[in-house]
């Protein structure tokens, strides 16, 4: 559950950018990631994470840019942005050898697996599929940029299905990798 409410910050942007606009739904986002931040600093047992650091980041830089230089962004170019913003930071957690989904199974995991191989070997292969899953959103915001004669339904049916297939990959792998 942990690591679908730090994708919360994405869905308040997604739900504003609709509704009212780009700028409101880049302060969405970093309203609900600072709130993130927030509860877990705050609690006994939770600590701020790679992902919700980054993600407030990403939303509080873009809405920061948007209201002082004030671009002429494109609904999809916001998107676009912020997908690889996303994709960038699960990148980086890689890069650095701390794959982002660790840090929730920690949550769920005794702390005597923690240093497995399986253990990190089942973190790198599930944040390996997240990172696949934000690839195809972004590949799906630059066709639509780019391709502006195809059905924006095309691309929400890729982001539907990979974010779809992320989160189901997440809940099965681990009891496969355990098996």
């Amino acid at each position: 559950m942990g690591i679908l409410l730090a994708f919360a910050p994405f869905i308040a942007f997604a739900v504003i950018d609709r509704l009212v606009g780009a700028t409101e739904g880049l302060a969405a986002g970093a309203a609900v990631s600072a709130a993130l931040l927030v509860r877990d600093w705050f609690s006994a047992s939770r600590a701020p994470k790679i992902l919700e650091i980054g993600t407030f980041l990403l939303f509080a830089g873009l809405a920061l840019y948007a209201l002082i230089g004030g671009p002429a962004w494109s609904i999809m170019g916001v998107r676009l942005r912020v997908d690889a913003g996303l994709l960038l930071i699960v990148l980086i957690t890689l890069a650095l050898g701390k794959p982002f989904t660790e840090q929730y199974a920690r949550e769920q995991v005794p702390a005597e697996l923690w240093a497995s191989p399986e253990f990190k070997r089942t973190n790198y292969v599930i944040t390996g599929v997240w990172e696949l899953a934000f690839a195809v959103l972004v590949l799906a915001d630059l066709v639509l940029i780019y391709r502006p004669e195809w059905p924006p339904r095309y691309g929400i049916i890729a982001t539907v299905l990979a974010l779809y297939g992320a989160i189901k990959f997440t809940s099965w792998y681990p009891a496969r990798s355990r098996a």
